[in-house]
């Protein structure tokens, strides 16, 4: 299936190895890369702004991608690097753990190689840009004010711009230089995507009212603040999970329900209607194994339309 909007993702895909006891399973996942695959799963006309390498493992990751769906015209090239590798590990409540690969991934200079200039011009033209905390603490600061000026871009060419301040600590110097860039991306976007448990970490936010006031002092009129399996505050409202679960990886869940959130949204769902959408795909993800798990028949991605 196609469709009319356009929607562009920045961030890094991985090498991903998942599974229980002594079965691994090689696969692949990152917080964008995740969302990404998801909205093109739901028919959506999605393209996927990155680095790989040259290497077998790269041109592996892009074919699979673009069978799942992706625009991968976006993916640049780095003969001397290749991507990054991470492992999940879950606990006996399916809660996970990440041990990283990815100092010299081929996403970190992805603003710096050749036909940088190029790609980014052909992002500036959407109707939707993705990204998140990730997305920039893997950037070197030049890295960081060239996805920053493509927001601006987008935005003033009529598009709209959603953001998760996803954050992963040890990608950053320190705790100000995260809330920094944090808020400098807040300020570009229309759509805030936030978790409870992030923002806490970042600003001491104990409740999903003063995220949302947070984020709206700086300009976002649209904020869904995640809680996990308590659900998402969506305008003031909480918005339930339609049933309790005991997940077995929980991998992957915001992302999905970004996913969800944003394809509802752009076909024409009211905020609760989308966030319920939301909870139902990082339904499904968490009661498998992996960031993405492979689609089935129980997968929710025909029931936004």
């Amino acid at each position: 299936m196609t469709d009319e909007n356009r929607i562009v993702v920045v961030g890094e895909g991985m090498v991903e190895l998942s599974g229980s006891g002594r079965q691994v399973r090689l696969g692949y996942g990152g917080d964008t890369l995740n969302t990404a695959i998801h909205l093109a799963r739901y028919g959506l006309n999605t393209a996927f702004l990155t680095a790989l390498g040259t290497d077998k493992f790269s041109g592996r990751l892009r074919a699979d991608w673009a069978d799942e769906g992706l625009d991968t015209a976006l993916i640049l090239s780095d003969p001397e690097r290749n991507p990054g590798l991470y492992a999940i590990t879950t606990d006996r409540r399916g809660e996970r753990s990440f041990t990283y690969w990815r100092s010299r991934s081929a996403a970190r200079r992805m603003f710096d190689l050749e036909g940088a200039k190029v790609v980014l011009e052909r992002a500036s033209d959407v109707t939707l840009l993705y990204f998140s905390l990730i997305s920039l603490a893997i950037l070197p600061p030049r890295g960081r004010d060239r996805l920053l000026r493509l927001a601006t871009r987008v935005r003033e060419q009529g598009g709209r711009v959603a953001f998760d301040s996803n954050c992963r600590p040890r990608l950053w110097r320190s705790s100000g230089e995260a809330r920094r860039m944090r808020d400098a991306a807040i300020a570009l976007c229309d759509i805030g995507l936030p978790t409870l448990q992030d923002e806490r970490q970042l600003s001491g936010f104990q409740s999903a009212a003063s995220v949302v006031a947070h984020w709206r002092a700086l300009g976002v009129g649209e904020v869904v603040v995640k809680m996990g399996s308590e659900g998402a505050f969506v305008d003031g409202t909480p918005v339930a999970p339609p049933a309790p679960l005991k997940p077995v990886d929980t991998t992957g869940a915001g992302d999905a329900f970004n996913a969800a959130y944003l394809a509802a949204r752009l076909r024409g769902k009211s905020p609760a209607e989308a966030a319920s959408s939301g909870h139902e795909l990082a339904g499904w993800v968490v009661m498998r194994n992996g960031a993405i798990p492979p689609a089935d028949r129980t997968a929710p991605y025909q029931k936004i339309f």
